[in-house]
């Protein structure tokens, strides 16, 4: 395990302006293998203002983007590895989504780093909210290997 500072400098050097950013803070990470992030549901998010009126809850597609944002950071404070440039979710495999996330709500994040060849990441990732698992599967990131 490392220290936070490099991992929140690996979430700030992730292509995504922080108004899509879903990872509040990093608050465990082993470079490369696994972290752990957290999200909490504000409830002044835009897209809450469509999913539902009346009844808002964060849309499960935002929950891969922030366990995928997760795997980018566990992927780019890796100090074996050289950075990858514009790191970017690429695929989804047997993701489930079991539930989601309401405002005032934190969603637990993590990410398991499976496989890195070249520019491809391949990460086990899954979110909860208190003791229940909200979502779960596999992603994949690709991004350039600089030269």
């Amino acid at each position: 395990m490392i220290s936070i500072d490099p991992a929140k400098s690996a979430l700030e050097k992730l292509p995504h302006g922080p108004e899509f950013r879903f990872v509040d803070r990093v608050i465990e990470v082993d470079p490369g293998v696994r972290g752990v992030g957290l999200y909490t549901v504000r409830g002044d998010e835009v897209f809450l203002r469509g999913h539902f009126p009346g009844e808002p809850m964060m849309p499960g597609v935002l929950i891969i983007e922030a366990v995928a944002q997760l795997a980018g950071v566990v992927a780019q404070c890796d100090r074996r590895q050289q950075p990858l440039d514009g790191l970017k979710l690429t695929a989804v495999r047997a993701i489930k989504i079991l539930g989601t996330a309401r405002p005032g709500e934190r969603i637990t994040l993590r990410a398991t780093v499976l496989a890195r060849m070249g520019g491809l990441l391949q990460a086990r990732v899954d979110a909860s909210v208190g003791d229940r698992v909200v979502l779960q599967g596999e992603i994949t990131l690709a991004g350039v290997v600089p030269r």
